[in-house]
């Protein structure tokens, strides 16, 4: 691809319709069609329908859990998991992960407490979470790890830390199902973990998602929690979600996992495709699964250094926007440079150096449905030709601002 030819130095867009990231998996229609018509024939639509019924039974033994409780989205599973823990005070979390992570501790009344990342992984960091731990010792109450990018945290290290101070400990593994750590399925670590259904995730319900953990008194209180009634064995909670997940989110998240081994085979091959387009660009990093055993594709993440890519994340991300490719700065801006936090928390920049960098330094590209191997060898050509342009691009950004 010569310098003319990319869209932002004047030339034709590569794709004419937007490419956007995430999975969106969506189900063969007739299939689809032969699953509503089944909701409508049995005239049952949510509280713990058959449907759900048999997802949570597939769902507990493809991850070897005792229990998966199926819930309209992950940020109510979140907000479930720390009523159910008790936690109260102050959790500690990443402040490098998606809004929602922080938020449910706010809305269960507990205070987040950021701590920061691993540089290369981008997970959470075991030795910062324990000063923290020493710092605010009888103050926390437990950790709120994430586990990104398809790939897992230091899990045996946090659980040592959690034992060690008494505190909970559970996850948020939106990114991570189907996922392995020495051939065993990421899903039973900690006290529970909690995993999305969205449609830009692996497993797709088009919006849901399930908490999962093999302790019986824990789920029958996230049970009683998720809904009023119809929820077995009877715990008094403090107060009720509404989380129930709808036979019809079940039907997509059925379809999902009868395909999920092809879906992951295929997202495979695209990331593959990335890779070999996109070794040895200078500054250019791409995020590789290091931790797991078996990972499930579900992103493709470059962390672009400008002093030797010759442009910033930015502006490498401005260069496939021409190009109709809709690459998404992630996450950006951390969680303690949102509202509320910003204001609660004014030193927290300070405390993480790590988080602050990647902030401006990461990239999501597309992987997912909506490409094949053929676009993804495109969109790293267009990654290419923008470093070998560097200085026109930089120029020609600079006048246009």
């Amino acid at each position: 691809m010569s310098s003319r030819e990319l869209a932002v130095l004047g030339g034709k867009s590569l794709f004419d319709q937007p490419v956007p990231v995430g999975q969106l998996y969506f189900p063969e229609w007739e299939k689809y069609e032969t699953a509503m018509r089944g909701i409508f024939d049995r005239q049952y639509y949510t509280n713990q329908g058959p449907l759900v019924c048999q997802l949570e039974t597939r769902l507990q033994e493809f991850l070897n859990v005792r229990h998966a409780i199926c819930v309209t989205n992950a940020t109510i599973g979140l907000m479930m998991a720390a009523d159910a823990l008790g936690l109260h005070d102050k959790v500690i979390t990443p402040a490098y992960t998606f809004i929602a992570t922080a938020q449910s501790l706010s809305w269960a009344g507990v205070e987040p407490l950021f701590c920061d990342v691993d540089p290369l992984t981008h997970q959470i960091e075991p030795e910062s979470v324990e000063t923290l731990l020493k710092q605010y010792a009888g103050e926390v109450s437990g950790i709120l790890a994430v586990n990104l990018w398809g790939d897992a945290c230091q899990q045996v290290k946090l659980e040592y830390l959690a034992k060690k101070y008494g505190v909970k400990l559970y996850f948020d593994s939106a990114h991570s199902f189907g996922c392995e750590i020495d051939e065993n399925p990421v899903g039973a670590a900690g006290d529970l973990e909690v995993f999305s259904f969205h449609a830009t995730k692996v497993l797709s319900a088009a919006e849901g998602g399930c908490i999962c953990t093999n302790d019986d008194e824990l789920a029958a209180h996230l049970r009683n929690i998720r809904s009023s009634y119809g929820a077995g064995s009877f715990r008094a909670v403090l107060r009720t979600s509404n989380g129930r997940m709808s036979e019809a989110q079940a039907a997509v998240a059925l379809l999902s996992l009868d395909a999920f081994q092809d879906i992951v085979a295929r997202n495979e091959r695209i990331f593959n495709s990335y890779r070999e387009g996109l070794e040895g660009i200078p500054g250019l990093r791409l995020i590789t699964p290091g931790a797991v055993s078996k990972t499930n594709y579900q992103y493709v993440v470059c962390d672009v250094d400008e002093t030797e890519f010759g442009l910033t994340r930015d502006e490498l991300q401005h260069v496939l926007s021409a190009e109709n490719v809709l690459a998404r700065r992630y996450f950006y801006p951390g969680l303690h440079r949102c509202v509320p936090y910003a204001s609660q928390f004014p030193d927290a920049s300070d405390r993480l150096p790590v988080t602050e960098r990647l902030c401006g330094r990461v990239l999501q590209l597309p992987i997912g449905q909506v490409i094949d191997e053929s676009d993804s060898r495109e969109i790293a050509m267009i990654v290419r030709a923008a470093f070998d342009n560097a200085e026109k691009i930089r120029q020609k950004l600079r006048v246009s601002v």
